[in-house]
């Protein structure tokens, strides 16, 4: 693809026309942006949901070792955020825009290391677990390049706090969809002993060719309709727009909290419902609940954002996390209905906070910007995105951890009780713990949709005024002579 770059003056003429963003998005961009993260999610939520039972019931790697490499692995994933974000900042195509590129030109070459991930040869257990790291690793840069611009798109569609509520509504849902998928139909099947290779190969070349239909579908329905002043910024404008961002900053301190409970949970709850309740086919119970949980708060999301702001709605959506977390951990075995009560009250907590975070992140962006005057949608993302990759990776390691803690037997057989302790600490009390802590940072968080709103009337206003001196600056130099607005000959160029 080709990268252009435009001037100032052109760009901003170019915003004042077709591109200024308006008002309510067309249903089609919104269904069309909620797609991309079904894609994504077929991915990163397989990977999530499964990678550690892949790793310890399938290909044979200890649960320590297996922590080890989720713990690595994600880290290294993490830092390919930031080198995706600053690929993105400094690169333009003329006709697809900032982010549109990458999704169509990174997505099949995801979904196919998707495919390698879960297809771990058998070439002895140091091959194995070679294989495991460097799949997985290069699994992640792939998602960086892909997921930092559909991220970074949210920001570049609209600037209304309600229509970025309807794009974090529709990602959700997205993601739920195929959460809930694999949670129904998928997970049942995860039985100890059970001849699990073909399954997870076999549905990763599936998911590789749905995965890039819905990757097309985002690309061709969605457009940065947001004015962009600075189509390359330079590595200096990046950091200019970071520094002193204290909303971007907590929210990632936050956002890095919360991810580490939901990962532990993520990638301990299947072993939760099959060694501790004995009731695995409550896991497609929950996920079933899930999607009605998902629209039902994606319906009312805009309404209730409205009524109370997103970060009085994040911070009980980790409430109810906390709650919930506590619930599962002192539930006993044969009260299933209280334990799974808990569940519930987590994954309620789960979608309303991770409905919200999105189009907190986009936020920042214009605070950045304010501060500055540039606007960097991929780094800031990509910072964002940082943080909470490194939450993932230290929740799904302390995941891992509590299942060596307590000695669980690799094969998904018979679990001692000091076993079952390690389950209920990875899906109980971690989540309980990080979600406090979360909400005890987010409280501190600045930027309500109060000031959020005064600062996008700002930016409005200063990027008018800018407009019409680079007109009137035009105008002026047609009138001494020439087309192009350079100076006429005999007149001294000036800069302001």
């Amino acid at each position: 693809m080709t990268m252009t770059k435009e001037p100032l003056a052109a760009t901003a003429a170019t915003a004042g026309g077709a591109h200024e963003a308006p008002a309510k998005l067309p249903k089609l961009s919104i269904f069309g942006y909620g797609a991309g993260d079904a894609a994504n999610n077929l991915a990163f939520t397989t990977a999530t949901m499964f990678l550690l039972v892949y790793y310890t019931d399938v290909a044979g790697i200890s649960a320590a070792a297996a922590g080890t490499l989720l713990l690595v692995v994600r880290i290294f994933d993490a830092f390919s955020d930031v080198l995706a974000g600053r690929v993105v900042d400094k690169t333009y195509h003329k006709k697809l825009g900032k982010f549109r590129p990458f999704i169509m030109f990174g997505s099949v070459p995801l979904l196919l290391l998707s495919v390698a991930t879960f297809s771990i040869p058998q070439i002895g257990q140091s091959g194995m677990l070679l294989w495991a790291y460097v799949s997985y690793a290069l699994l992640g840069l792939a998602y960086s390049f892909v997921n930092i611009p559909y991220g970074s798109l949210a920001g570049a569609m609209t600037q209304v706090s309600s229509e970025r509520a309807k794009l974090a509504s529709a990602r959700t849902i997205g993601a739920v969809a195929v959460g809930s998928f694999l949670g129904i139909f998928i997970a049942p099947l995860m039985k100890g002993g059970a001849d699990l290779q073909m399954l997870f190969t076999t549905l990763t070349i599936v998911f590789a060719v749905v995965g890039t239909g819905l990757y097309m579908f985002t690309v061709f329905t969605t457009r940065e309709r947001v004015v962009r002043e600075v189509a390359n910024v330079s590595v200096k404008q990046s950091l200019a727009t970071l520094k002193g961002n204290k909303p971007l900053l907590l929210l990632c301190i936050s956002s890095f909290l919360f991810l580490t409970g939901q990962l532990a949970l993520s990638t301990i709850q299947i072993y939760y419902f099959r060694d501790v309740l004995h009731s695995l086919p409550l896991y497609a119970v929950m996920s079933i609940i899930n999607i009605f949980l998902t629209f039902g708060i994606a319906a009312i999301l805009p309404r209730l954002v409205a009524s109370f702001g997103k970060k009085k709605l994040y911070i009980v959506g980790s409430s109810l996390m906390a709650a919930g977390g506590l619930v599962v951990f002192f539930a006993p075995a044969n009260l299933v209905p209280v334990a799974f009560t808990g569940v519930m009250i987590c994954q309620l907590g789960l979608a309303m906070a991770n409905m919200l975070v999105w189009a907190l992140e986009a936020d920042t962006v214009e605070y950045g910007e304010w501060k500055t005057g540039i606007r960097t949608e991929g780094i800031t993302y990509a910072l964002f995105s940082f943080t909470r990759k490194t939450g993932q990776a230290v929740g799904g390691a302390l995941a891992a951890y509590a299942l060596a803690w307590g000695g669980y037997a690799s094969g998904g057989g018979e679990q001692t009780e000091h076993a079952l302790l390690g389950i209920r600490a990875g899906s109980g009390l971690l989540p309980m713990a990080f979600a406090i802590l979360a909400l005890l940072v987010m409280i501190a968080y600045p930027l309500t949709d109060a000031k959020h709103k005064e600062i996008v009337t700002a930016i409005t206003a200063r990027r008018a005024e800018r407009l019409a001196a680079a007109r009137i600056a035009a105008a002026e130099g047609t009138d001494n002579g020439t087309a192009d607005g350079s100076p006429a000959a005999g007149t001294t160029s000036t800069k302001p």
